[in-house]
């Protein structure tokens, strides 16, 4: 016991002092002093430990966990792990990477660089002697070796090819896609009354929320609150209203909801650990009586969608006692279209009954989610009993206990990749946006070209209105656009009957232009600009 107390003790002792050199090395690497060592800080930085190209580009693609674009404090400690793994003859590989953990990981040697044995300055003094690699006898060796020549053959990309907003503002892919929406993207929103439409004007604090996680499920314990559980040092609730003008937060947006809604919503923080990187949604059940969902005095799908649109997964509760699929719940779940990515379906207490019921149970759950979506693709379903305050119950169906187990697993490591997928997620809602707002531009610039300029504006209004299905059909025949594409018809005349269409401007080539600069451009050019530097 003295024995593993003391390696213990070791250990942690080299990973402090490890954080501390690498610390000191972070300062030097990070030139601007912004806290992000980024693709090209990287490049010089990394080119001291003397490992060819190849390896330094698995060493970015394992360290940038977050496909952020650039290296934190966290993320370049464990690159720098990962070199002196690399310099061992190891592979950069996540067992690697884990195994060598487990051994202790002494510092790389970095050309330039005075090791945590060595004193050195904040900025890093000299040492004499290129790095020498020490050969680790527990680790899996690379078979490429230090000297492997990479198999990629572009080269950096020229800036030239590039069109990027200054450098001095993008530090990182979500850096670029604020600067992108403000300075492209919304002002043809505002023009357009885009956010009437489709959904409110998004603001900073919504590109740099955490990714987060949105419970759904069906009536059952009476809540009939929205709650935000989110990271803080102590317990403590605020109120919706509070939340809703904090700029910090990505709930101004719900405001527009009215303070019907802003009474039924609230946050709560804790310091648990996971909330550090994820935030959890959880919403009132969805209800089956009309009167109840009256009483609201909001619109429960139009805040269901808002959230959907912004949440990283959709998580679908239901369980053997619960299948019915109410009206309300229809509709929820035709909000949530567009994001099918993001939807699984948990079917919970699952032990509570035997075998065979669970078969009938699984097979009309399908069945009736199969009629709701109406999509070929089968949602994701997690069988189990997820309750992390007793364990699985095997007296009723001990042949299935192997598989809950499993499921519960499988649900888990989707929940903790979310924070790897973030930076991933919002570029695609950004691209799903700004490609839904191209679409609604072409719909009014449509209507707004067929209006008269004096006189019969209420009867072209109404013409329109009637004719809506042939517009839609005109517009997609004329930009050969997918059908899929366009928003509901149903809710889009609703909508565009509150305006008077005269007021919308008219679409130029130059507006069509920029839009179609963001897709074909600007996007791209910002992910591969903040891509591995090694390619």
């Amino acid at each position: 016991m003295d024995t593993h107390l003391q390696a213990t003790d070791q250990a942690a002792s080299g990973v402090l002092a490890n954080a501390v050199t690498y610390d000191r090395w972070f300062k030097a690497a990070d030139t601007d002093s912004d806290g992000r060592v980024t693709g090209a800080d990287a490049v010089e930085f990394f080119q001291r430990s003397g490992l060819s190209k190849d390896v330094l580009a698995r060493v970015w693609d394992m360290a940038n966990t977050s496909r952020a674009g650039y290296l934190d404090r966290a993320a370049f400690h464990k690159a720098m792990d990962l070199i002196s793994i690399a310099q061992q003859g190891c592979s950069v590989n996540k067992q690697a990477y884990l195994a060598a953990l487990v051994r202790g990981i002494a510092p790389p040697h970095l050309a330039g660089l005075m090791g945590s044995d060595e004193a050195g300055g904040a900025d890093g003094s000299e040492s004499s002697g290129p790095p020498s690699p020490v050969k680790d006898p527990g680790c899996q060796h690379d078979k490429q070796g230090d000297d492997a020549k990479g198999s990629r053959t572009r080269g950096r990309r020229g800036a030239a090819a590039r069109q990027r907003v200054p450098a001095s503002i993008v530090t990182s892919v979500v850096d670029g896609l604020k600067a992108i929406y403000f300075t492209k993207v919304r002002p043809l929103e505002e023009a357009f009354k885009f956010s009437s439409f489709f959904s409110s004007l998004l603001q900073p604090s919504d590109f740099d929320a955490k990714p987060s996680v949105l419970l759904m499920g069906q009536y059952s314990t009476g809540k009939t609150t929205f709650v935000v559980v989110h990271h803080g040092l102590e317990e403590r609730r605020t109120p919706g209203n509070t939340l809703a003008v904090q700029p910090d937060k990505p709930y101004q947006g719900l405001s527009g909801f009215g303070t019907g809604f802003l009474t039924r919503f609230e946050g709560s923080q804790c310091p648990a650990r996971l909330l550090e990187d994820v935030t959890i949604i959880d919403t009132p059940g969805v209800l089956s009586g009309e009167k109840q969902r009256i009483d609201r005095h909001y619109s429960f799908i139009n805040v269901c969608e808002w959230f959907a649109a912004r949440c990283d997964m959709i998580l679908l509760l239901f369980d053997p006692f619960k299948l019915d699929i109410s009206d309300e719940m229809r509709q929820v779940i035709a909000a949530l279209r567009g994001h099918d990515d993001k939807i699984r379906v948990v079917l919970n207490k699952a032990d509570q009954v035997d075998q065979q019921q669970l078969m009938r149970v699984y097979g009309a759950l399908m069945w009736s989610l199969g009629k709701v979506f109406r999509t070929p693709e089968v949602c994701r379903v997690y069988i189990g009993s997820f309750n992390a305050d007793k364990p699985v119950d095997a007296s009723r169906n001990p042949e299935c206990v192997g598989l809950f187990e499993k499921e519960h697993a499988d649900l888990l490591e989707d929940l903790h990749e979310i924070p790897a997928r973030s930076c991933d997620r919002k570029v695609n809602e950004f691209v799903k946006r700004v490609r839904a707002l191209r679409i609604h531009m072409m719909l009014i610039g449509h209507i707004r070209k067929h209006m008269p300029a004096v006189f019969g504006k209420d009867g072209a209004k109404r013409k329109v209105l009637e004719q809506l299905p042939e517009i839609f059909y005109e517009v997609q025949r004329e930009h050969h656009l997918p059908a899929g594409d366009f928003p509901d018809l149903g809710r889009f005349r609703s909508i565009l009957a509150t305006f008077d269409f005269t007021l919308f401007p008219k679409m130029t080539p130059d507006k069509l232009a920029t839009i179609d600069a963001v897709l074909a451009e600007y996007i791209p050019n910002l992910v591969k600009a903040f891509d591995n530097p090694y390619n």
